[in-house]
């Protein structure tokens, strides 16, 4: 697509939670395309769905090999399967994709990208496919990457709410029939998860491997360390499914380099755009839900261990977490190919 002001765009996964942000943003933000095509492959006749895109209405098409042939910029928000499939066209048919369902992420040879922290992988390797890397490891990518340059980091461990929206509407709907269900003394349906979700914590969803962490629990901490190219510091994170429906709470515990206080990261935070600071507001996921930014909303020193801090963040995990990171990418994509 070199040379292409406005690029011919296809978003594959049109009705996914994903796909139905990425189109939000797409459209709020005036992305600057020269058309737009929708595809979902769970359609079977042509002009038997629609969506609506700008105020128009717009036909969700069928998925076939050859429907991506023509387009410049695909996004992929489907199911890993369709993605798999349709994602290794990308160099074959000459066009650019975003992985945005994680299908990608352990192939060491796809670039995992954390817009404004490593994407000047775009302009320097021209990758056909680009992985959308889990939501944890944008907002904390986008963390360690502001502390790591300013004041230098030894150490980092991190205690991860997850919502339920990560498993898809599948999630969302068991959450919400579950507490329908203990409110009206009625019974539980278990589909998604094997415990009781409403009004519960799950210490994990997804067995643990010999050490006793999940394989998403290692997926996002090799992807942190894939965006920042860094081994300079000790990693350490853990999941536990909480009963919120959108939005990724984390605790993070930091041991720094440099002396450093807790003004001093307030005003380091306060330089990216990526953030926003709310000391004075309880942040949450309810709170942050379909916001931009990822909220800072509590930083503690820990005066019996030096230079050691706990932060507080809370990011919406579709839009900061997801389609926005992708809406980046696309965007440098874009400017690079006119370079």
């Amino acid at each position: 697509m070199k040379g292409i002001k406005k690029p011919r765009v296809a978003l594959v996964g049109t009705d996914s939670l994903r796909g139905k942000e990425l189109k939000n943003i797409l459209s709020q933000k005036r992305f600057p395309l020269k058309d737009i095509e929708f595809f979902d492959p769970d359609v079977e006749e042509e002009f038997s769905k629609l969506t609506q895109f700008r105020g128009e209405a717009k036909v969700i098409h069928h998925l076939e090999k050859k429907s991506l042939q023509d387009i410049d910029l695909v996004f992929l928000a489907s199911d890993r399967s369709v993605n798999q499939e349709f994602g290794i066209l990308a160099p074959k048919q000459e066009f650019r994709a975003i992985d945005l369902s994680e299908t990608f992420n352990a192939k060491e040879e796809i670039p995992v990208i954390v817009a404004g922290v490593n994407d000047e992988i775009i302009g320097k390797d021209k990758p056909h496919l680009i992985a959308n890397p889990h939501p944890v490891t944008i907002v904390l990518s986008h963390l360690f990457f502001a502390v790591l340059k300013e004041f230098g980091l030894l150490k980092a461990i991190s205690f991860i709410l997850q919502p339920v929206s990560a498993f898809e509407q599948p999630g969302i709907e068991e959450l919400a029939d579950q507490s329908y269900s203990l409110l009206s003394s009625t019974s539980l349906s278990k589909k998604v998860f094997k415990e009781q979700i409403a009004f519960n914590f799950l210490s994990h969803t997804d067995q643990g491997e010999k050490d006793g962490f999940s394989s998403i629990e290692k997926q996002i901490t090799s992807e942190i360390k894939r965006v920042l190219n860094t081994r300079d510091f000790l990693l350490s994170l853990s999941i536990i499914q909480a009963p919120v429906f959108h939005s990724y709470s984390i605790m993070t515990y930091l041991e720094l380099k440099k002396k450093t206080g807790i003004q001093d990261l307030k005003e380091l935070f306060k330089k990216f755009s990526f953030f926003k600071l709310s000391f004075s507001t309880l942040s949450s996921p309810v709170s942050v839900a379909g916001k931009e930014e990822i909220f800072i909303g509590q930083i503690k020193k820990a005066e019996s261990f030096p230079n050691s801090f706990w932060i507080w963040a809370v990011a919406d995990n579709l839009t900061r977490g997801s389609a926005l990171n992708a809406f980046e990418i696309a965007k440098k994509i874009v400017s690079e190919s006119q370079v």
